[in-house]
């Protein structure tokens, strides 16, 4: 299960395909880039154990490097590109990155992070730009042939910093040959047929787990890779039509704006390919969920897990219509509910979940986060808060740094988000806790609307309305504001901490 497997038997097929440009990349051509920087690697120094930063766009180059770097034996740490050069170095700082390679358009950022971070390893894909050497000009000369002493590398990610600082998830590197099955290998074949014949579509950002892992174990299991450079609900369709895509993975959002294009558009496309439709990262509301197994069928798997690998859970449609609003159960790690104090919670009760027997982590240079996550059990979270029913299916409430408390009240905004989105006029919606002198905090709705000629005290009204019509008084938002466009990451993730900023005092 590797793409070197792929390359002998399968020259010529395509691992890469980009959404946008066409461009491809064959087995081979990846085989043989992936070699070469491999040689790369070694010829600088570096070392099994060792870190590289990766700070780049979406593009056939980017598999290169992260193929190279796990038959190499190293960590490849991926850098987000919307962060800006202070974040970039602390970054490039806290992995111990020994060597950056970026793009041309992100040279200028990497660049000032890197003379902060005092790094000088520096190269860059394309031409050379100064303090960059060209990547492509230093392997050109190389063998495409395999390193002797190949050894398995994987990803260094850090946590999306939707509360502070990312922290860096540095896992054990596994042991054994770089073709070895993975946790996801198996749930990709066995649970969402995943296989030789697969074309994946991945609309998100190659820094985040998700595309990235899923991506890269489309190739170990020997399927074709198309990438978009950013999510639009209409090309989505495009692409699925053209290339006859069998598996997807997508975030709630993306649902949100797929479901709101206008009917006739939306089913005017041809799905029939799809065989698997995936997805995880945040809360689907119980609407958007349902009127997407009635618009594709019964093909959307659902997961819950984190960058962390604590845990795993999962279910199908089938489930999900009889269990609505599940994330699924366990297949990796055994959820426990918990109080404050780590204390197991009984059935349906609501309070912190924790996975035991999972895949043991730490944050990386971190040890009282790693602690502050992980209880006297021994068990840990994400920092989640749900429940578990009698068949142990989990149900997610929201993040505990989002609960908003007014008036002694606890309110979670996910529920008060998953409401408003289902609102025609609603292309989007954050809620908040704002300062309140009565209530300590007061509910407040941050809403991107459709269309922005909406964004008006009549719409703000009527969103009110239409909370208090079918939530409880103190949950229903007392204020509207409107965003042209909420911060909201690629990965469906929304940094609240940028919102909250904006009407808490420093």
């Amino acid at each position: 299960m590797h793409p070197f497997i792929h390359a002998r038997t399968h020259p010529d097929k395509p691992a890469v395909i980009m959404a946008r440009s066409g461009e491809t990349i064959s087995y081979a051509a990846l085989e043989a880039r992936s070699n070469q920087i491999a040689h790369f690697f070694r010829a600088q120094g570096l070392r099994p154990g060792d870190c590289i930063a990766i700070l780049a766009e979406n593009g056939p180059s980017y598999f290169e490097l992260v193929w190279a770097a796990q038959r190499s034996g190293l960590y490849y740490a991926c850098v987000s590109t919307k962060l800006n050069a202070n974040e970039v170095a602390y970054l490039l700082t806290d992995s111990a990155a020994k060597l950056l390679v970026t793009s041309q358009a992100l040279a200028p950022v990497a660049a000032t992070a890197a003379a902060k971070a005092h790094l000088d390893a520096l190269f860059i894909l394309g031409d050379a730009k100064p303090p960059f050497e060209s990547l492509d000009e230093r392997i050109a000369p190389l063998p495409q042939s395999r390193i002797a002493d190949e050894s398995f590398g994987t990803d260094m990610l850090y946590s999306s910093g939707t509360t502070g600082f990312p922290k860096g998830i540095k896992p054990a590197r596994p042991e054994g040959p770089i073709d070895q099955p993975s946790a996801l290998t198996e749930i990709g074949n066995k649970l969402y047929q995943i296989d030789a014949e697969s074309i994946y579509l991945s609309p998100a950002p190659l820094y985040h787990a998700a595309p990235l892992r899923w991506s890269m174990t489309v190739h170990r299991l020997g399927g074709t890779v198309i990438i978009m450079d950013h999510f639009d609900a209409e090309a989505v369709l495009v692409l699925i039509a053209r290339y006859r895509v069998t598996h997807a993975q997508f975030v709630p959002t993306h649902f949100v704006r797929m479901l709101k294009l206008p009917t006739e558009a939306r089913l005017s496309y041809d799905t029939s390919s799809l065989i698997t439709v995936f997805h995880a990262a945040a809360p689907c509301p119980v609407p958007i969920k349902k009127a997407m197994i009635d618009w594709l069928g019964p093909i959307i798997q659902e997961y819950y897990a984190g960058t962390e690998g604590n845990g795993f859970t999962t279910l199908n449609s089938h489930e999900w219509l009889t269990h609505p609003g599940s994330v699924g159960r366990a297949i990796t790690g055994e959820v426990h509910i918990c109080d404050e104090d780590g204390n197991p919670l009984p059935i349906d009760a609501e309070g912190a979940i924790y996975f035991a027997g999972g895949q043991p982590f730490a944050y990386h240079n971190d040890p009282e986060k790693t602690a502050s996550v992980t209880n006297q059990h021994g068990w840990t979270t994400l920092g989640d808060v749900g429940r578990v029913d009698a068949e142990g299916y989990l149900y997610l409430t929201d993040r505990k740094s989002f609960m908003i408390i007014s008036g002694g009240v606890n309110i979670y905004p996910a529920e008060i988000e998953n409401l408003l989105v289902t609102h025609p006029k609603v292309a989007d919606v954050a809620v908040i806790g704002i300062p309140d002198e009565d209530l300590g905090e007061t509910v407040l709705a941050i809403v991107q609307p459709m269309d922005w000629t909406d964004a008006n005290d009549a719409l703000a009204e009527e969103l009110i309305v239409f909370g208090r019509a079918q939530l409880s008084h103190i949950k229903a938002p007392r204020r509207v504001d409107f965003m042209r466009q909420l911060p909201r990451l690629p990965t469906g993730k929304l940094p609240k901490r940028v919102l909250r900023d904006r009407y808490w005092p420093a």
